[in-house]
């Protein structure tokens, strides 16, 4: 079964929060009862996941509900939402994000580290094991570190950076940023690149700072792409030319033509 899938069915938003949080308060045939729900009699895994949670988090009732700033669908988005709560509640945010970045960089400049955690084959106690011996190495938060221990025992190591990417997006939310992707043909100059900035800053309003992104794509032919907050607005060429492509296959636009 894919790793997402595996993550919406078996573990709850509320209880992932909790076992990074305090992934040792957990017992262990909870732990089983929550990761393999066939294990629970009568299908009551949601109940029994509600319960472990409110357990669990019994001690931090009296602080304020961490909110999500952005809504993140699927299953890595389910862990980085859980990652970004238990790093709220303890007023580590800024430090988690650095260190999961730092893991991600080190992934990707380690063969060795990369081959293991994109290892299948790879038993879970090991996984488990040698992220607990990294984490004490670097001198990880307990967040991070209760964090890769859940990713290691459920397989998902080799979607961290991923994972990683949807807690930034997270972040930056949480902080007003608002990441503005631009597809040009060739590199954007200052000038432009500043009325584009300024235009972006006037459609978001105060409180938002815009970061631009510039990526280069001959295959637009020309104009602009702009794509944030899950919306796009295609100005390219390449578009405009499918649609006048469109619009003159259409018969009825024929007589226009001959004005």
């Amino acid at each position: 079964m894919a790793f997402a899938n595996r993550l919406r069915s078996s573990l709850p938003l509320q209880v992932l929060v909790s076992k990074v949080c305090k992934s040792d308060s957990l017992p262990a045939a909870a732990q089983r009862a929550v990761v393999c729900p066939t294990l629970t009699k009568n299908n009551k895994s949601d109940e029994l996941s509600r319960g472990l949670f409110n357990s669990v988090a019994s001690d931090n009732n009296k602080e304020e509900k961490a909110k999500l700033p952005l809504v993140l669908f699927g299953g890595f988005g389910k862990y980085a939402s859980a990652l970004y709560i238990a790093a709220v509640k303890t007023d580590s945010l800024d430090k988690v994000e650095s260190e999961i970045l730092d893991f991600v960089q080190s992934i990707n400049k380690t063969p060795q580290l990369s081959q293991f955690t994109k290892d299948p084959t790879v038993p879970a106690r090991s996984r488990v094991k040698a992220m607990a011996e990294i984490s004490a190495q670097v001198e990880h938060s307990d967040i991070t570190k209760n964090f890769l221990a859940v990713l290691a025992e459920h397989g998902g190591l080799n979607h961290v950076e991923t994972i990683a990417k949807k807690f930034v997006e997270l972040t930056m939310a949480h902080k007003g940023i608002v990441e503005v992707n631009v597809t040009s043909v060739i590199p954007l100059p200052a000038e432009e690149e500043k009325e584009l900035k300024e235009a972006m800053q006037e459609i978001l309003g105060q409180g938002k700072t815009v970061k631009l992104e510039q990526k280069i794509d001959p295959g637009i032919l020309g104009g602009l792409v702009v794509e944030f907050q899950q919306q796009m607005v295609d100005m390219s060429i390449k578009t405009r030319a499918r649609q006048m492509e469109r619009y003159l296959q259409d018969p009825k636009h024929w007589g226009d033509l001959l004005l």
